[in-house]
């Protein structure tokens, strides 16, 4: 076994994160970082007291669920409810962030992103460059799906 290198690392915990998402469409975690130390995780689920999808089923509109936060906005907000600074900070994803993510992901400070699962968005990708921020795909090791 081989020790995994940090993003490696970084992104088994938000896979690991994920696995608490409740919403049916979809098991996306967020970790981040910032000088190799966690500072917070989100994954997608209804906001506090509102019941989850697993629970009360989506709220569908124009194909996407609405009653679910995505993950990096669960992470941005963890953040803002126990004072951390996320400026600096390095986001892991397991799916490539939205548009929507992608703005509170660059107003929270966060310098560079990492993910594995493509979900391209034209919208995200232009002010994520505009904005000076590093996106990289993490490839999936495909022996790791063996083990």
């Amino acid at each position: 076994m081989t020790r995994p290198g940090w993003d490696e690392y970084f992104m088994e915990i938000a896979r690991t994160v994920a696995t608490r998402a409740t919403c049916p469409r979809a098991s996306v975690g967020a970790v981040i970082t910032r000088e190799k130390r966690i500072l917070t995780t989100g994954y997608n689920g209804a906001p506090r007291g509102v019941p989850h999808c697993t629970d009360a089923g989506c709220l569908m509109v124009d194909g996407h669920c609405l009653r679910a936060t995505h993950a990096e906005a669960n992470a941005i907000v963890q953040g803002a409810l126990h004072g951390v600074s996320l400026a600096g900070g390095t986001a892991y994803c397991t799916h490539e962030p939205c548009a929507g993510c992608s703005k509170l992901l660059i107003s929270a400070g966060i310098i560079r992103i990492v993910f594995t699962n493509a979900y391209p968005d034209t919208v995200a990708t232009l002010l994520l460059g505009e904005a000076g921020v590093t996106v990289e795909q993490l490839v999936s090791d495909p022996l790791r799906a063996l083990t």
